[in-house]
C-alpha cells in the first residue's frame, strides 16, 4: 500500500495520475486559495492507496503549499479518512446517543462478535474493518451505519447485520 520510504519530491507516494487529479481539483479555486482542495486531495490519495499515509499527507501539503500539520488536522478531524490500512469493507456504526437509544452500541458489538474482532479492528482476511462513528444524520432510522464511506444502511437489526456481512463476503474480490 504505502512505501516505507519517506516522501521526497523525486519519489512521491502517489501516482502521476493522482497529481493530475489534484491539479483538476485545485483549478476549481482561486490561485491564492488552492488549499481549499485539501479534502478532495485527501480523498484522491485514499482512493489510490486505501488509506491516507503520513507520506501522502506530506505530498499533499507540499503540493498545496500548506503546513503538513494543517493537512494532518483535516485527516484526523473527519472519520472518512482512514489513517491506517482498512479492510475491503469498512463498516462505520453510529454510536451517538440517538442510535445508542435504538441499539447502536449493540449493533457494533454484534458485528464485532460475528467477525471476531474488536471495534476499530480488521478481520485477519482483510475483508472487514468495523469502527464506531459519530452521527450519520439519520437518527430516525437507527441504528445506522455507513459502508465504505458511501452507502448508508438503516434499521440494522442483528439479522440485517448478518445479511449485510454475508452479502459483502459474496461480493469480495
Amino acid at each position: 500500500m504505502s512505501s516505507a520510504a519517506a516522501f521526497t519530491p523525486s519519489t512521491p507516494p502517489l501516482s502521476a495520475a493522482a497529481f493530475e487529479r489534484f491539479a483538476r481539483e485545485v483549478a476549481k479555486y482561486p490561485a491564492d486559495q488552492k488549499y481549499s482542495a485539501v479534502m478532495a486531495c485527501l480523498a484522491i490519495a485514499q482512493q489510490e492507496q486505501g488509506w491516507v499515509s503520513a507520506e501522502s499527507e506530506a505530498a499533499i501539503a507540499a503540493y498545496l503549499g500548506m503546513a503538513p500539520m494543517a493537512v494532518h488536522e483535516v485527516t484526523t478531524f473527519y472519520n472518512m479518512y482512514n489513517q491506517q490500512p482498512v479492510g475491503q469493507f469498512k463498516l462505520n456504526v453510529c454510536t451517538n446517543l440517538p442510535c445508542q437509544l435504538r441499539n447502536g452500541q449493540q449493533a457494533l458489538e454484534h458485528l464485532c462478535s460475528k467477525l471476531g474482532i474488536e471495534a476499530g479492528g480488521t478481520t485477519p482476511d482483510g475483508l472487514f474493518t468495523v469502527q464506531p462513528c459519530e452521527c450519520l444524520g439519520a437518527c430516525a432510522d437507527a441504528p445506522v451505519m455507513l459502508v465504505n464511506d458511501r452507502q448508508m444502511v438503516s434499521y440494522m437489526s442483528n439479522d440485517r447485520l448478518d445479511e449485510l456481512v454475508d452479502t459483502l463476503k459474496a461480493q469480495a474480490k
